[in-house]
């Protein structure tokens, strides 16, 4: 399944000047609270790695950590970034986990999506650089393909032609319309929990900055981001089937299916591996450690940074946490 994480954005209005700076910072939004979450290509049999041997996990997308002289415990979930209404859910346990906790920490800190100043702050970062154009970069058939695609869904490349493939590749997929968020009919798990931590005064954080992802994307070199760009079209035609694969997977918990479906994939990119997945999760575990060592956390991050040898979960109970699956219910 070809760069899942792409696949839950759409946006269908017509683009003029005004709507064009709209386009941009929804981009921003959209690829910063999905990036990298849906790619691992490790053996998940197991291996042995500082005498911690990794397991299969269960089926579970809410996990509780102690251990490690903690006074109480941190929760772990693992979400998917944008769903229809009709399949969201939370497992059993998770409304308690969050009143349990005083403090929720998402990949990059929410609240910093309403701070307008600082996201209008970031869109020169959405632009190639030394005028590069996004036909220079691709093949006449390839440019065509692409040109087609944007120009159904009311965005005409003439006016895209120096933004980043990456980020042009968040409206590969005809699947989901963003504006269902406003209509009710799609949810995203981060909005959810971010009013429910708003509603109740509690603080919020994150693991990284917006800046910090949107850097690691200049390490990815603009003809791979636009090879990847046109895979992610070809794909999203014949691509519906496994997008509800994968909803499917996700409501029934299966983490390391989840994996299993995505590896191997964007090859484009599998080189980067290293800097898009590998060392965030590593980078991640002290920034957790500090906040739970002090407050009782509630982390939430893509379903897919969970499980693997080098995922999150894995990663904590190599430095002495325990973790266990709270529920497998709805």
């Amino acid at each position: 399944m070809r760069n899942c994480i792409l696949t839950f954005y759409y946006i269908n209005y017509k683009v003029n000047m005004k709507l064009f700076n709209r386009f941009l910072l929804f981009a921003i939004i959209a690829i910063s609270i999905t990036f990298g979450s849906c790619k691992t290509t490790k053996d998940l049999s197991g291996s042995e790695q500082s005498g911690i041997k990794y397991k299969k996990l269960e089926d579970a997308l809410l996990w509780k950590i102690e251990g490690n002289k903690l006074t109480k415990p941190s929760y772990l979930y693992g979400t998917i970034h944008i769903i229809d209404s009709k399949d969201f859910f939370y497992p059993k346990g998770t409304l308690s986990a969050i009143d349990n906790t005083d403090k929720m920490m998402f990949e990059i800190d929410m609240n910093e999506m309403n701070d307008m100043s600082k996201m209008m702050g970031l869109m020169s970062k959405a632009f190639m650089s030394e005028g590069q154009t996004l036909e220079s970069l691709l093949s006449e058939e390839d440019y065509k393909l692409v040109d087609n695609h944007f120009s159904k869904i009311g965005l005409p490349l003439t006016m895209l032609q120096r933004i980043k493939p990456m980020f042009l590749s968040v409206f590969a997929s005809g699947d989901m319309d963003p504006s269902g968020l406003q209509s009710g009919s799609m949810k995203s798990y981060e909005m959810e929990f971010l009013e429910i931590a708003n509603e109740s005064n509690k603080p919020t954080g994150g693991l990284e900055t917006i800046e910090f992802q949107m850097s690691v994307f200049d390490s990815i070199p603009y003809k791979a981001q636009a090879n990847m760009l046109v895979e992610s079209i070809k794909n999203s035609d014949a691509g519906s089937d496994e997008f509800a694969e994968m909803i499917k997977m996700y409501t029934t918990q299966r983490i390391n299916q989840m994996i299993t479906a995505i590896m191997d994939e964007d090859q484009d990119i599998s080189e980067f591996e290293d800097i898009l997945l590998t060392k965030r999760n590593a980078k991640w575990i002290s920034t957790m450690e500090e906040s739970m060592a002090t407050t009782p956390t509630f982390f939430a991050v893509g379903a897919a940074h969970l499980a693997g040898e080098n995922g999150v979960i894995h990663l904590l109970r190599k430095v002495g946490y325990k973790l266990s699956p709270v529920s497998n219910k709805k």
